[in-house]
């Protein structure tokens, strides 16, 4: 089964909702969560917030954070998930922004670097990794990076 698919099934039989928001990725994420048929009944929406005015006017992402920490943080990440969370009203929300490359890296960030949040209102994670490949590759591997961190992170029955 496929995380999309196994996401899916965990949200329909907890009775949950979900959003994303997604930089990198460009909405892939949401792609292919409605890849999976019925859908509808968990997946509220997404919002692709690529530009850093669009992550603070839409997801509320502080420019303290953006400052400091960067797009590219998990800090970001974080802010960015329970930003979506609320836009949407979800029980939980789904964030991934990064560096796809070939350009946009520093010393610091180098291209795939990827950062990952999740916020259901009681347990907020993040992480970050470093993927390798092309630009379409990182994307990819990002966007299934972060479903299966969500079938992780669901709350058990």
């Amino acid at each position: 089964m496929s995380p999309e698919q196994e996401l899916g099934r965990m949200l329909k039989e907890r009775h949950l909702t979900i959003a994303v928001a997604e930089s990198l990725t460009g909405g892939l994420v949401g792609d292919m969560i409605t890849d999976v048929p019925g859908s509808s009944d968990y997946f509220l929406g997404g919002a692709t917030t690529y530009s850093n005015l669009s992550k603070s006017e839409l997801l509320h992402v502080t420019e303290g954070t953006l400052r400091s920490s960067g797009a590219v943080s998990e800090e970001c990440a974080r802010e960015m998930a329970s930003g979506v969370r609320t836009l949407f009203h979800a029980d939980i929300g789904l964030a991934v922004t990064g560096i796809a490359g070939p350009s946009g890296a520093t010393a610091n960030k180098p291209v795939g670097l990827v950062a990952f949040a999740y916020d259901d209102g009681k347990v907020q994670r993040t992480g970050k990794v470093v993927f390798s490949g092309d630009r379409m590759q990182i994307k990819r591997e990002a966007a299934s990076y972060l479903l299966r961190m969500a079938v992780s992170l669901l709350p058990r029955e």
